[in-house]
């Protein structure tokens, strides 16, 4: 008799939960309209870069030119010295500054879910404050280049943006949720350290909030230019994107840093100014559009953790 009752019981949950037909081809086509919105301007602007500045100037921006050309892509290729050499900073600043943001986030989010850490209302409130009260550019500026002297170093486009107090927020709501305390004590009857337990029982069952914090950490290192702007004065260390986005500001910072040997009026007239600024947004979207892709499960568990109080 209670087979039958919870048959029933798991029927009727099984009912309510259900999305009727009608309603799932909505979010069906829903979901194909959204896709179709983000999709859009990434192939509107590669058909740009592929376009001639003849088509352009003639017919404006079309989503099938009538002339192709690949003069954008050339020009960048002539320039790939200095191209790949930003190229190698900006991987170098991404994967070193998401090790380090990833080590230090997640064990201050740690330390802060025990309990039994006593300065954990202290630090709490060193973590929050920051989330609501900013120390302005002018502060970060004087911290990072007079006080810690970290001016035209690698390190001055890592550092600034290693611990995000949102990061730390994320980890510390995860492992106060997923790690219990009886882990954490039972360990600690066997003798083992903190570290111990942090590295060898933590660390194993919290590869989602790892890859999450990793994933934040390389968008933003990715993306970044502003540090570069800020704090780097030489060319061989500048990013990727801010050098791609001081090329379509700045022709002379071209000419000042020439690949090709050429000069500024000849750079002026050999470069295709519309459709190359095109093509420079196409370099810096699709190694991220391809990575994306992998961890895109991570992003949304990430979004849900966040969206946990604890």
């Amino acid at each position: 008799m209670s087979k039958v009752t919870t048959k029933k019981n798991d029927s009727d949950e099984l009912k309510l939960n259900a999305i009727k037909p009608a309603t799932n081809r909505l979010f069906n086509l829903v979901f194909i309209i959204l896709s179709f919105v983000s999709l859009f301007p990434v192939f509107f602007v590669l058909m740009i870069s592929l376009s001639s500045e003849q088509s352009i100037a003639q017919f404006g921006y079309q989503l099938w030119p009538n002339e192709f050309s690949s003069s954008a892509y050339q020009f960048l290729w002539h320039e790939r010295g200095m191209i790949f050499r930003s190229l190698f900073v900006s991987v170098l600043v991404t994967v070193l500054g998401t090790a380090i943001g990833v080590l230090l986030t997640t064990s201050m989010g740690y330390v802060l879910s025990r309990q039994q850490f006593r300065l954990k209302g202290f630090y709490t409130w060193i973590v929050f404050i920051p989330m609501i009260f900013n120390g302005g550019m002018v502060a970060n500026y004087v911290v990072v280049n007079n006080i810690l002297g970290l001016n035209d170093t690698i390190w001055s486009l890592i550092l600034p943006l290693a611990v995000s107090s949102f990061n730390i927020i994320i980890c510390k709501t995860f492992f106060r949720t997923t790690i219990p305390d009886s882990i954490v004590e039972s360990a600690k009857i066997d003798g083992a350290s903190q570290l111990s337990i942090f590295v060898r029982i933590v660390v194993p069952i919290s590869k989602p909030v790892f890859a999450t914090i990793a994933l934040f950490l390389t968008f933003s290192y990715w993306n970044d230019w502003f540090q570069s702007s800020l704090y780097i004065s030489n060319a061989k260390l500048i990013s990727l994107q801010a050098l791609l986005n001081n090329m379509m500001k700045n022709l002379e910072f071209i000419a000042k840093n020439p690949s090709a040997g050429l000069s500024l009026q000849q750079y002026k007239n050999s470069m295709p100014s519309e459709s190359v600024r095109m093509a420079i947004a196409m370099v810096i979207v699709l190694p991220i559009a391809c990575v994306y892709p992998f961890f895109q499960k991570y992003f949304i568990s990430g979004l849900t953790i966040g969206a946990v109080k604890g």
